[in-house]
Parts: C-alpha cells; sequence; structure tokens
C-alpha cells in the first residue's frame, strides 16, 4: 500500500474513531436539550472548560514526544506512563481543593461535587493516552476505532438511561466517566502494549526537551480557546453563554474530529519521512487537498440549514444560537489547512517555531478578545473569524522555506473547494424560502447541496474528486478480486 493510501486508510479509520466517541454525546445533549432549559447548560460548560485545561497539563506535550520520536522504546513509553499518572494526581487534588472557590467565583455551589466527580477522569485518561499513542506510533486505528465502538455504546446506553430515571445534568457526567473507564478496559485488552516496573530521567529529560515546547504551545491554545466560555459564564447571562456554547458545538464537532483526526494520523506519517522533504511535501498536498474537500461543503451546508436543523433538534427555545453556528462555520473553514502545517512542522521537530508563533498569535488574539468583549457577545464570535484568517498567514509562512509550500501554492490547492463550496451553500440557503417543516427543509438542503457539490467537482474534475474516485476503485478491484 503506497503511503498516500495508508494516509486515507488510517484517516478513515481514525474518522470514525472520532465521530463515535461523540455520536452518543451529541445524542445525549440533544435530549437534555430537549428537557432542560438553556441556562441549565452553563454549568457543565464551566466545568467542562477546568477538565479540558487539566488534561492538556495532565498530557505535558510528552505523547506527541513519544511518536516524533524515532526508536522510541518500552523504557521511554513506560516512563511517559508513570509520569503521567504522577501529574494526573496532582490536577486532581488541585482542582478538588480549589472546586468551592470557583463555585464561590460563580456563585452556583452544583460545581463542587460536579468537578470532584467528573476530574476522576484525569487518571482515566492518562492511564489509556500512552496505549493511544502508541496506537498512533503504529497506525493502529482500526484497533482504537472498535474500542472506542464499545465504549460509546456502553456510555450511551448509561447517560440514556440516567436521562430518563431523572439524574438531569448527572447524566453527561455518567456518560463522559462510563466512557473513559470502558476504553480504558478494552484498549488495555486489545493494545499489547503494557507498562514495565522502570522508569528512567535520562528519557523523560529527553522527551521534555522536545515535549515542553508542544505543552506550552498546548496549555495556551487551550486557555485561549476556553477563557472565552469562563468570561462570558461571568460577564453575562448562563443562557447567552448556552446560546454561544450550543452554536459553536456543532460546527466544532465537525471541524475538531476531522483536524484531530488529520494530525494524528499526518505526525505519526510526515515523522517516518521527515527527512525527506519532497516526499513530506508531496503528502502534505494531498492532505490538505482532500481533506479540505470534506470539511468546507460540511461547514457551508451547516452554516445553511442552522435554523431548520437548531428547530428540529433543539426545539425553538435555542433558535438564538443559530447565528452563532452560521458564525462559527465561517471560523472553522481555515483550520484544517492550518492543522496539516503545524503536523508538518512536528514531525520535522521544529517544535521551537510553533512556541514562537503561538506566543505571537496569542498577543493578537489578546487584543482582539479585550476589544470584543467590550462590544458584546457577538463580536466575540466575530472575532474568532478574525483571529483565525490572521492565523492562516502565520502558520503557513514556515512552511515557505522549509518545505517550498507557502500560503500561495496551499490556497490555490484549496480554491476549487471553497467556490464549489460557497455555491452548494447558496443553493441550499435558497430552499428556505420553500418555507416547508424544518424536516422537510433539512433534507433536500442536505441532498440538494450535497448533489450539487459532487456534481461541481465531477465537472471540473477536480484533483480530490479524482483521487476519491480511483481510491473507491481500487478497494472494489481488490474485494472482488478476493471473492474470486
Amino acid at each position: 500500500m503506497s503511503s498516500g493510501n495508508k494516509i486515507v486508510n488510517s484517516f478513515i479509520w481514525k474518522l470514525l474513531e472520532r465521530f463515535s466517541s461523540q455520536a452518543i454525546s451529541i445524542v445525549v445533549t440533544i435530549i437534555l436539550a430537549r428537557l432542560l432549559l438553556p441556562s441549565e447548560f452553563g454549568v457543565v460548560v464551566i466545568v467542562t472548560v477546568f477538565i479540558e485545561i487539566a488534561n492538556v497539563i495532565v498530557d505535558g506535550g510528552l505523547n506527541t514526544a513519544l511518536i516524533q520520536k524515532r526508536g522510541a522504546d518500552n523504557k521511554d513509553f513506560s516512563t511517559i506512563f508513570y509520569f503521567n499518572l504522577l501529574v494526573a494526581a496532582v490536577m486532581y487534588a488541585v482542582i478538588f481543593f480549589a472546586a468551592p472557590l470557583i463555585a464561590a467565583f460563580y456563585g452556583n455551589t452544583l460545581l463542587v461535587p460536579i468537578l470532584r466527580v467528573l476530574s476522576v477522569n484525569l487518571f482515566l485518561n492518562s492511564f489509556n493516552a500512552i496505549q493511544r499513542a502508541y496506537v498512533a506510533k503504529n497506525m493502529l486505528f482500526d484497533r482504537l476505532f472498535l474500542c472506542n465502538s464499545v465504549a460509546v455504546i456502553a456510555s450511551g446506553g448509561i447517560s440514556i438511561y440516567m436521562v430518563y430515571a431523572g439524574y438531569g445534568l448527572w447524566s453527561l457526567i455518567g456518560q463522559q466517566i462510563s466512557y473513559q473507564l470502558v476504553l480504558t478496559l478494552t484498549m488495555w485488552y486489545s493494545v499489547k502494549w503494557r507498562p514495565q516496573c522502570v522508569f528512567s530521567m535520562q528519557r523523560l529529560r529527553g522527551l521534555l526537551d522536545y515535549g515542553w515546547k508542544i505543552f506550552v504551545t498546548n496549555i495556551i491554545i487551550s486557555i485561549y480557546e476556553n477563557i472565552r466560555g469562563l468570561i462570558i459564564g461571568k460577564m453575562y447571562k448562563p443562557s447567552e453563554l448556552a446560546y454561544f456554547d450550543r452554536g459553536r458545538q456543532l460546527p466544532n464537532l465537525v471541524m475538531s474530529n476531522i483536524c484531530v483526526s488529520l494530525q494524528a494520523i499526518l505526525l505519526p506519517a510526515f515523522s517516518d519521512i521527515q527527512d525527506d522533504r519532497a516526499h513530506v511535501k508531496k503528502l502534505m498536498r494531498q492532505s490538505v487537498k482532500i481533506v479540505n474537500s470534506i470539511i468546507l461543503p460540511i461547514l457551508v451546508l451547516l452554516a445553511a440549514s442552522a435554523k431548520p436543523l437548531v428547530r428540529l433538534l433543539l426545539t425553538d427555545k435555542w433558535l438564538e444560537a443559530v447565528p452563532f453556528i452560521q458564525i462559527f462555520c465561517i471560523a472553522f473553514m481555515m483550520m484544517p489547512i492550518q492543522s496539516s502545517n503545524m503536523s508538518a512542522l512536528k514531525a520535522l521537530g521544529y517544535s521551537g517555531i510553533i512556541l514562537k508563533m503561538e506566543m505571537i498569535k496569542k498577543v493578537i488574539e489578546t487584543v482582539i478578545l479585550v476589544v470584543s468583549f467590550i462590544i458584546g457577545i457577538y463580536a466575540v464570535a466575530w472575532g474568532i473569524v478574525l483571529y483565525n484568517l490572521l492565523c492562516i498567514a502565520i502558520n503557513l509562512y514556515p512552511c515557505k522555506s522549509l518545505l517550498n509550500y507557502g500560503m500561495r501554492e496551499q490556497l490555490y490547492d484549496i480554491m476549487p473547494y471553497i467556490l464549489i463550496s460557497v455555491i452548494a451553500g447558496g443553493v441550499s440557503y435558497a430552499l428556505m424560502l420553500l418555507e416547508c417543516e424544518p424536516g422537510v427543509t433539512l433534507t433536500l438542503q442536505v441532498l440538494v447541496g450535497g448533489i450539487v457539490y459532487v456534481v461541481m467537482n465531477a465537472l471540473f474534475n477536480t484533483w480530490s474528486y479524482g483521487y476519491v474516485k480511483d481510491f473507491i476503485g481500487q478497494n472494489i478491484g481488490k474485494y472482488k478480486h478476493r471473492v474470486i
């Protein structure tokens, strides 16, 4: 199998794993959204912010260092395994004792038990983090998908039972904890790696030399991604935070799953060929075209169909989330191309450049944050659009000198998919004029918009269309050959 096809196969498995892990969670969220008021969701948003930041600290960039390091052996993996557990214990203690202060700051005592209970996931996440690194290192994403499927089904059943048993918001907590627990158990039995009773300070220092820069970068990104929710929760009404977060959730589901899957595949793939810059550029161009040909039409169609989607799934009481969905769809459109560039820089070992770029970007983001919060909550959302546009030039700049693949060439590669997606989205949005029932309108928008996008790709014979057609043809041919 060629390296390009191997990446596509691994990407499909990783994408299935990411989407399946959130499918039940989204179903539960929809059920709760129909039963609870928007103001009640603000509590979960605030708690999730603190847990996400703590998880970044536990990871510390060392899992990325394991994947990037050539010849990483069991001593490396075992060392990071025990170190991550130690950091998880420290972070759990911090959150446990800080919970009353956080609850007092937001004036909600319910935050105390939720924070303390959900923080248990720090241990579970750190326990299977090294197994996930092992899976990524060896491109075993089909195995991760199977383990994840079992965890999703089990945790989904538990959470749905809790919803109808009257546990309310605690059903979300139960879903998250049971998911991590089942995933940890299934991966323990399906992944061959086991920790040894060995710990090397020398190996830890070597991995920290690369990993600390990734850690600082990740913690900065995590804080800035989540700080809006914390500030909105304090400055505005809980319902406004809920609309903002719901508006961000659906586009983020598309963007984050595809971008995380992309980075998980490209990092080990690029790391294996890091000495062959021409090969790295070739694979990077392929990934940029394929991923953008997928994510751009999805986000455009999501923006066009946001209103009937919200009315159908969340009911009319959530209609104020519609503008946020549309704004975030625009904001996230340029994330995949940035993710490809970051994966290349990580694989080539330029963690220092990544950190410097992140520092520059955060100065810009701080200015935008301050100004947007003064104006209002919609300005906060549009500020993210402005920030992501400015980040394109910063994130794409290093690859011009390192891989001879600069911003102009990269934007040229994705421009056909931008134009075709906008046309398909315009046709889809026009169907709103029919004023049908939400379910009928949504179905028509998705079908017609999707058909327009595929047909236009075929008419202009775009690179991704040809690649996907050949890829499907090759796999069908292999299947027929096995059957015969």
